[in-house]
């Protein structure tokens, strides 16, 4: 089972004569200055081209909610866990599981969930 070292040579990979690991030449200075190419998909405000679907909800980008300061209350009462949890039920139906509960949410809440004229749903409904 003898063989020939021209055999060899083209089986193995082939070294470099002086062995070692050896540096990259740097680039010349004019591609240095260049600036770094931007990201594909990245998130930018105001723009639904650049934004990858998983940021959008409801057909506008999460980065560019627009509500008022009633919705900004009603956020904050959603987020405090203190009146249970909010999935699966109205903003409504918390407060007055709340209420009925003993909790004492904010009137000021109750009274604009009964005006009708905000959002229903909690914050994390249609997210989660």
């Amino acid at each position: 089972m003898a063989t020939s070292k021209s055999d060899i040579k083209g089986f193995f990979k082939q070294t470099k004569k002086f062995g070692g690991i050896t540096k990259s030449k740097a680039k010349s200075s004019s591609s240095s200055t260049k600036k770094p190419p931007s990201p594909k998909r990245s998130a930018t405000y105001g723009s639904d081209i650049t934004q990858p679907p998983a940021l959008m909800s409801h057909g506008s980008p999460d980065l560019e909610d627009d509500y008022d300061a009633k919705e900004e209350v009603l956020r904050q009462f959603d987020m405090n866990m203190a009146y249970g949890p909010c999935l699966g039920m109205s903003r409504l139906a918390r407060w007055e599981r709340a209420k009925a509960l003993g909790m004492n949410p904010p009137k000021d809440i109750g009274h604009l969930l009964k005006a009708g004229k905000v959002r229903a749903e909690c914050l994390w409904e249609g997210r989660v």
